[in-house]
């Protein structure tokens, strides 16, 4: 353990040199196995993959969630609920994404959080879909346009909690002899 004091003396001193202590795999608590295992599991994910990138834009992995929306055949009109779905992969030409149903429309608007109540979206068109091993639905598809989204579409799950509550509170009465 390092001594707080030598790091106030000398704050570069030979405690830094040290690259076991920065290790975080070097705990005493973890089981070697369990250590072994965590670093296959970081290592395979780290592979780069060898087949052909067929693709003319690299992607980027995009671990978030997305709101879809779908439309109808202007492509900017919502017409039914949205749905979340966690994304894969992120390009200048696309979108590749994960979701637990299969998806009944072809064009969508994909709806992106980017921080401050802001939102971005993508008018995009999605031919493929594929069932995973593991039980969901990996799908993708390509940017048609951008489109702006000031708020996107409340989600099927959103608009169930608003109507219970609806129900529970009949509109104009917050809470008893209020």
């Amino acid at each position: 353990m390092i001594d707080a004091v030598v790091l106030e003396i000398d704050p570069m001193g030979p405690a830094f040199e040290d690259p076991e202590s920065a290790c975080f795999f070097n705990s005493p608590t973890v089981d070697d196995e369990v250590r072994a295992q965590v670093c296959e599991l970081l290592l395979a994910a780290q592979q780069p993959g060898y087949r052909i990138e067929r693709r003319s834009s690299r992607r980027y992995p995009y671990p978030h969630l997305v709101r879809l929306s779908p439309v109808v055949s202007d492509g900017r009109t919502p017409c039914g609920p949205s749905i979340v779905v966690a994304g894969r992969s992120l390009s200048e030409g696309g979108f590749g994404f994960y979701h637990p149903q299969p998806l009944s429309h072809r064009r969508m608007i994909a709806s992106f959080h980017v921080g401050n109540g802001r939102w971005i979206g993508f008018l995009m068109d999605l031919p493929w879909c594929r069932f995973t091993a593991e039980g969901w639905y990996e799908s993708g598809g390509r940017f048609l346009e951008a489109l702006p989204v000031a708020e996107p579409p409340a989600t099927a799950a959103k608009e169930q909690r608003i109507e219970a509550r609806r129900q529970i509170r009949p509109h104009g009465f917050d809470a008893p002899g209020g």
